[in-house]
């Protein structure tokens, strides 16, 4: 089996869907709408992939909030591993993520599966659309859990940095925030209780990694623009990743990953964390 480890086409999905074999990929459907968390599961039993499984961004993709760490905390590594291994996850495991917003949900599944040490993982470029365009088929069945031992334990192997390293770094390196740039300016702020950015922060909706057909841009344009905010595939440490809970940023990590610049680093607290302390410096405005 090929080793897809940023994005696949729906195609190729396809391919590997009915090569059979003793270990068929595991999809999983990562679906969710931040305004009404039950729409994503919903949608899911309206009609899935074949053979995908569900995957709920706060009780599978997240760990528990204690009103400091943000929206979005990144779960145990000891829970992650649960519930890779309740999908049926091993290191030999191809997995394939997807879902019906421009990706940043499967995104962060990617993410944490790659953090986990686990790198035949991708992201169904296009999502649902591209299944659709391409023929693919629709299931309303539940797949029964082929479940297996935890994933092994590892190192992480996706870097991260938290709220104190970021604000004694702050000016070092390049800060890439994902959200909407009216949320970036503090125009508007519809989730977190203070407007505005990170000082120092540059601007990167995550969508803005899209072409006109809701699929990846090529490696090539990702690369010039990314190139244009100060991203030249430096060490990771030196680019680090956030938007409002460290879900979207996850989209430029992927974008930046699959145009050959490298594991960049993640705020997994993001805005949401870093504005829950009112000592931190914020910053309204382009």
């Amino acid at each position: 089996m090929l080793n897809h480890q940023t994005l696949i086409s729906a195609m190729d999905l396809m391919a590997l869907q009915s090569a059979g074999g003793a270990a068929p990929p595991v999809v999983l459907d990562c679906g969710f709408d931040l305004a009404n968390p039950a729409a994503g599961e919903k949608a899911y039993r309206r009609g899935h992939l074949p053979g995908a499984l569900y995957a709920h961004l706060d009780r599978d993709l997240s760990g528990a909030k204690n009103g400091r760490n943000g929206r979005h905390p990144l779960p145990t590594r000891a829970d992650l591993a649960a519930t890779l291994g309740d999908w049926g996850i091993t290191p030999d495991t191809q997995v394939v993520c997807y879902d019906d917003h421009g990706m940043p949900y499967a995104a962060r599944a990617w993410w944490l599966l790659r953090w986990m040490g686990h790198s035949a993982v991708a992201v169904l470029d296009g999502g649902r659309a591209a299944w659709q365009r391409a023929g693919g088929t629709w299931d309303i069945q539940d797949k029964p859990l082929q479940t297996a031992a935890p994933y092994p334990p590892a190192e992480p192997a996706m870097p991260t940095i938290d709220a104190h390293t970021l604000q004694r770094r702050l000016g070092q390196g390049v800060l890439l925030d994902a959200r909407a740039a009216e949320r970036f300016r503090g125009d508007v702020e519809p989730l977190d209780p203070v407007a505005g950015h990170i000082p120092g922060a540059r601007l990167r909706f995550f969508k803005d990694n899209l072409g006109a057909d809701g699929c990846y841009k090529s490696a090539a344009q990702l690369i010039a623009e990314f190139t244009a905010l100060g991203v030249h595939g430096r060490h990771p440490g030196t680019v680090v990743n956030q938007c409002g809970s460290g879900v979207t940023a996850c989209h430029n990590l992927l974008a930046m990953a699959h145009a050959g610049l490298g594991d960049t680093t993640l705020y997994p607290g993001s805005w949401s964390e870093w504005c829950s302390d009112r000592t931190r410096p914020v910053v309204r405005g382009p």
